[in-house]
């Protein structure tokens, strides 16, 4: 019996911080850009970051409460421990960057873009990447109320030791998403699936909601 093709995992390299300077509460404004900077606790509550820039910058427990960020771009950064009770980030561009332990509450990152990142660990309530270009993205041990893939275009996305309630992939374009070892409540979208890799367990899970999909009576 041949082998089963696996599908191509996220290809990640490591960020590698060096020779940061520390940041004394410079002006959070929109436009701006940070380079080689270490932020600690930093709070963006209310700032304007529009199209702010973070660039090789460490990023240590900063809170985002009522920030925008709209169009803001993380390069080469690494963020750990953010909390945003909603992260307004339409639109922001996330390359080569490590997300750890985040706690958010309504992500709206619709129409953004992502490269090369990992997320670890942490609780999303809603994460809205609805539209978004995401290549080379792995989730890892992470519970995610509702995951909204609806409309993105996704190339080379694993999803490990994840708990989801709602993973929404309507109209998604999908790619070597692998969805194994990931528990999901809900799906929507069974349509759009071409591209998920899945265990059999969670295909046996899946057989009603496909039956009904394709018109199929189980007697």
């Amino acid at each position: 019996m041949p082998s089963k093709p696996a599908p191509r995992l996220p290809r990640l390299d490591p960020v590698q911080l060096n020779n940061l300077a520390d940041n004394e509460d410079a002006f959070f404004g929109p436009g701006d850009t940070y380079d080689g900077q270490r932020f600690n606790r930093p709070s963006f509550d209310g700032a304007d970051l529009t199209s702010t820039d973070f660039l090789e910058c460490q990023l240590d427990a900063p809170t985002f409460d009522g920030a925008e960020l709209r169009g803001t771009r993380f390069r080469g950064s690494v963020l750990t421990d953010s909390f945003a009770p909603v992260l307004k980030a339409s639109r922001t561009s996330w390359r080569d960057v490590e997300i750890t332990t985040p706690r958010w509450g309504s992500a709206e990152l619709y129409d953004s873009t992502w490269a090369n990142v990992r997320i670890d660990g942490g609780k999303l309530d809603f994460l809205n990447l609805r539209a978004a270009k995401i290549t080379d993205l792995q989730i890892s041990d992470c519970i995610i109320g509702e995951l909204d893939l609806g409309g993105a275009t996704v190339t080379r996305l694993a999803l490990k030791n994840c708990r989801i309630g709602t993973l929404d992939l309507q109209q998604a374009t999908l790619k070597d998403v692998d969805l194994r070892s990931t528990d999901f409540r809900t799906l929507n979208g069974v349509g759009s699936m071409a591209g998920v890799v899945l265990d059999e367990y969670q295909l046996g899970l899946l057989a009603p909601i496909l039956a009904a999909h394709l018109g199929i009576t189980v007697a």
